[in-house]
């Protein structure tokens, strides 16, 4: 008698259940997840990005932020993600919705970035730290971005209202202005989206923390 079909079958069963397990039921699960809206608030979570910081997301992934930053806070007991302030809960899969590619990232040389947007919303400080992270964080080991910056002569109108203030050895010399490019303000916008702290069921925020 011969067992070839049989092995067969019993391959083809075994391929397409863990098929089913791995692929098709994760799918069904997380790709219907939507936006949450807070009965008391009527807030809605999460908020789809404008166009700027979506062109913005581009250029964080074409400078490689995410090989150095990742979006992703532990739950408590499993890292001090939360006791560090980098996020006020756990992050989850409803807050990637809007992200293709999901940019989780892979290592921490610097602090994690889910919600950079609520711990700093300053433009000029943004800013500030793409131009030269010494300015707003002495001893960093993140590299310049100079080039996302345009050193121009001040105009006969001024300084624009744009230029950052340096000051010190980071300072233009004088008579010229730094000025952030269309691909710095598309990247500080990206930056400043970046919020993850929507009250959601299944990962909610503490009370004492969400007053």
């Amino acid at each position: 008698m011969s067992y070839g079909p049989l092995l067969f079958l019993g391959i083809l069963f075994t391929l397409a259940s863990s098929w089913v397990g791995l692929v098709l039921m994760p799918q069904r699960q997380l790709g219907a997840l939507g936006q949450h809206t807070d009965t008391n608030t009527a807030a809605v979570y999460p908020q789809a990005r404008a166009g700027e910081a979506q062109q913005g997301a581009e250029h964080y992934r074409a400078l490689g932020c995410v090989y150095c930053h990742t979006q992703q806070v532990r739950p408590e007991g499993y890292g001090a993600d939360i006791a560090r302030g980098w996020g006020r809960r756990r992050t989850v899969s409803r807050d990637y919705i809007h992200d293709k590619p999901v940019m989780l990232g892979t290592m921490r040389t610097g602090p994690d970035l889910t919600n950079i947007g609520e711990r700093q919303s300053d433009y000029s400080w943004h800013y500030k730290h793409l131009y030269n992270p010494q300015i707003t964080s002495a001893g960093s080991v993140m590299p310049p971005y100079p080039f996302l910056f345009e050193t121009r002569p001040i105009g006969p109108m001024g300084p624009s209202t744009n230029a950052l203030a340096l000051e010190g050895a980071f300072a233009p010399a004088p008579g010229h202005e730094v000025v952030p490019t269309l691909r710095a303000r598309q990247l500080v916008e990206y930056l400043r989206s970046l919020k993850s702290s929507g009250d959601l069921p299944e990962a909610p925020v503490k009370k004492e923390e969400a007053q």
